[in-house]
């Protein structure tokens, strides 16, 4: 298939197109380049850079790259920004969305497959949360993600657009040639290895009084590249549908620094923060349905697995991108 992938310089992005590539469709790569690298572009790749704020620049990409589907990836996604600065999240994750969808229909590409978050449920009822939970998030960026679904949903019906919205839980690890390297570094695994590799003199703890055994969070990681194959899978969905995408296992914070202290063996030090606002206690997922209804299954279930994956990259780029 020939795909445009919004957002694809970015660290999911990058290693979605990277499979897309190695699986031999055709693709072309649309980013702004403000938290993608230019490094991180797949050189196989079609590059236009642009802007989702800017329609023509969408419209263009779309004349250039004929795409039978669409890969959206581009979002603002830190839950404490989103908290000091809603208007960022609504603008960027709606109403540039919402100028992706528009162009999409006016250059009939009927075909999207979203890049969602477990942020939509907020704290659950129940574990593991399935796709009937209720959704009642307490962010923005959570909020931001739930509007953009529900606007899908609705596009669907009145333009026949077919999407399929995966509900990521925490998305860790590398490919052998990309990884993970935001330019605000808010993500657990990565800062911990930045302590592993001396670039970092601790890693810090927010919030160790959570109703947990151990007081600290507990997550629910998926391999990026597990990640990247159920997009694949994705485009062959028969219809318009919503998956959740996690393993079904639950680490806490403690639990993810003591496994990083023993892939990398090096010692890591931790400082204890108060909580951050908008952080749910507990979040893991149930995947069931994407498992019975597209065949997807995790082939990384260990969180050691996980952590080797992302501290070989980071060993063979200590820097990241550079860029």
């Amino acid at each position: 298939m020939k795909i445009l992938v919004v957002g694809g310089a970015g660290y999911i992005g990058s290693i979605c197109a990277e499979l897309l590539l190695d699986q031999g469709h055709e693709i072309a790569v649309f980013d702004n380049l403000c938290e993608g690298h230019r490094s991180a572009l797949d050189p196989r790749a079609r590059f236009i850079e642009g802007d989702l704020q800017d329609r023509q620049a969408i419209d263009s990409a779309l004349a250039l790259a004929q795409p039978e589907a669409v890969m959206h990836f581009a979002a603002s996604a830190l839950v404490s920004e989103s908290m000091r600065d809603p208007s960022k999240y609504f603008r960027n994750n709606i109403s540039n969305g919402l100028n992706l969808l528009d162009a999409m229909v006016a250059a009939r590409v009927q075909q999207i497959v979203f890049s969602s978050t477990c942020a939509i449920f907020g704290p659950p009822e129940r574990l593991p949360i399935d796709e009937t939970a209720p959704t009642r998030p307490i962010n923005p960026y959570g909020e931001s993600k739930l509007a953009f679904e529900k606007i899908l949903r609705w596009y669907n019906e009145i333009y026949g657009l077919k999407f399929v919205s995966l509900r990521y839980f925490n998305a860790a690890g590398a490919s052998a040639n990309f990884g993970e390297d935001h330019r605000v570094e808010t993500h657990l695994i990565p800062n911990t290895l930045k302590v592993a590799l001396g670039q970092k003199p601790h890693v810090e703890i927010f919030g160790t009084d959570y109703e947990t055994p151990d007081g600290t969070c507990i997550r629910d990681y998926i391999h990026i590249v597990d990640l990247a194959r159920a997009h694949i899978l994705a485009l062959g969905a028969p219809r318009s549908e919503l998956y959740n995408l996690g393993t079904g296992g639950g680490a806490s914070v403690r639990d993810v620094i003591a496994a990083c202290r023993k892939v990398t063996g090096k010692k890591i030090d931790t400082v204890e923060r108060p909580r951050r606002p908008g952080d749910p206690p507990r979040l893991i997922a149930s995947s069931d349905k994407i498992k019975n209804e597209l065949g997807w299954q995790p082939q990384f279930q260990s969180l050691d697995a996980i952590i080797e994956s992302a501290w070989k990259w980071h060993q063979k780029f200590p820097n990241g991108y550079g860029d």
